[in-house]
């Protein structure tokens, strides 16, 4: 089931989470295809992507409580166990464009070993198991 390098701008969340990345869509059983697909798992008691304040695609500075108290609970957890940002990514989003923050996900990402993805959840290989240098 593990797709080598299924990164693409669709995967990558409000809330700047690159789904590609996830375990949920990593795994093999009870896959999620993201959280921007119509049968989305992670998304349905997201805050973050029900928010009636959001304008476009993802969270931004536009928004008067940006980041709010869910986005800045959630990029602190994800900077303190796996080492990557939510706001970090939004901000890349914003200063380069979605298609070259996919490119810098894909190059960060992706297996030096085997060309799989690695498991921002788990720090290794989604194909192969090496672990994340």
């Amino acid at each position: 089931m593990a797709v080598k390098n299924p990164f693409r701008t669709t995967l990558i969340a409000p809330c700047g989470m690159n789904c590609a990345i996830c375990m949920a869509y990593l795994r093999e059983k009870n896959h999620c295809n993201g959280c921007r697909a119509p049968d989305r798992k992670c998304h349905i008691n997201c805050a973050i992507s029900a928010c009636e304040k959001m304008r476009g695609k993802f969270c931004s500075p536009g928004c008067a409580e940006y980041p709010c108290k869910q986005l800045r609970h959630l990029d602190e957890r994800y900077r303190k166990r796996y080492g990557m940002s939510m706001v970090e990514n939004l901000a890349a989003i914003r200063e380069s464009g979605i298609r070259a923050f996919v490119r810098t996900e894909r190059e960060r990402w992706t297996c030096p070993a085997c060309g799989g993805t690695i498991d921002v959840h788990h720090a290794k290989c989604s194909v192969c198991g090496k672990e994340r240098e």
